[in-house]
């Protein structure tokens, strides 16, 4: 039986995105507390694959995965699944149960970036801390141990524990929508739908003007169309970036493959992340000149010139 990890512990929204994936139907599945476990456990087997965030409209990269996926043993996005996102305020079955009673309010960051204007109009002096999950968040008003009065979290998971909601659609954007993946060992690829997603990390070589264009460039003379591009600090100096990139097409498709070999001539510290089924199902528009076929006829044409 396959196993599956994901950002724990129970009712966190990435055991819903779990929920969502069709292969993980059966399977068992694994909470861990940080997104760099998760992973980990994909790279030394412990488990098959593990389901992470990545990616949240309003706040954008989850930089926790986009820098552990980006280093390390080589891991595949397989999958993607996208959930709506919606929060509540819960507080202590025997606390305060009055806005202007709350002292300090757990939760994660991204979940807390989405909810602090409500927060500043609502509960202006309650304090934020920190919390590995808005799910653990919530268990910690179980815990008498813990020193926080309230919580951000998931509707299900606040009526699941049985936890007093203090005020509901607290987030400050509706219909918001954040972004997992389903991250395995580096393997086959799985096989193109026609509305498909690759993931790709690009180390800038040199801080220098024009080293982004000349990266951008690769993609958008094959009419390679970008759907997210964010750049992260590698580490190691003030100023060494990488890039971190999705854009349509499956490596399979003559234009990807060929922007992609282009970008690796330049940069062989270039990883590919995995070719996946996108999870909104839309055709994607190509330009004829970059489509297969014309590939196939360029390449004819010059052989048909070299074998004369």
């Amino acid at each position: 039986m396959k196993t599956f990890a994901y950002l724990g512990p129970e009712g966190t929204f990435t055991e819903a995105a779990l929920q969502r994936v069709p292969e993980a139907r059966g399977a068992d599945h694994v909470p861990l507390g940080s997104v760099i476990t998760a992973l980990n456990q994909v790279r030394s087997g412990e488990v098959d694959a593990a389901v992470v965030p990545i990616e949240n409209s309003v706040e954008g990269g989850v930089t926790a995965t986009l820098d552990a996926i980006a280093s390390g043993d080589e891991l595949h996005i397989v999958r993607e699944v996208l959930v709506p996102i919606s929060f509540v305020l819960v507080g202590r079955p025997d606390g305060p149960q009055s806005l202007p009673e709350l002292h300090s309010v757990a939760t994660h960051t991204h979940a807390w970036a989405q909810v602090r204007i409500w927060a500043e109009a609502n509960i202006p002096n309650a304090a934020f801390v920190q919390a590995a999950s808005t799910a653990a968040g919530a268990h910690g008003l179980l815990d008498a141990s813990s020193t926080y009065d309230a919580a951000v979290c998931a509707p299900h998971l606040a009526r699941h524990l049985g936890l007093p909601i203090l005020a509901e659609g607290i987030e400050d954007t509706p219909d918001a929508v954040t972004r997992f993946v389903v991250v395995a060992k580096a393997g086959s690829l799985p096989e193109p739908t026609g509305s498909d997603k690759t993931s790709v990390v690009v180390p800038l070589p040199e801080d220098r003007p024009g080293a982004l264009g000349q990266i951008m460039d690769q993609f958008s003379t094959r009419g390679v169309n970008l759907t997210r591009i964010e750049s992260r600090p590698t580490g190691e100096s003030l100023g060494t970036y990488f890039f971190s990139i999705d854009l349509e097409g499956h490596l399979v498709e003559e234009r990807v493959s060929a922007a992609l070999a282009a970008l690796y001539r330049m940069i062989p510290g270039v990883r590919f992340l995995g070719s996946y089924p996108g999870a909104e199902h839309h055709d994607y528009t190509i330009p004829e000149y970059t489509t297969d076929e014309a590939y196939q006829r360029g390449r004819a044409w010059v052989r048909s010139i070299l074998d004369r």
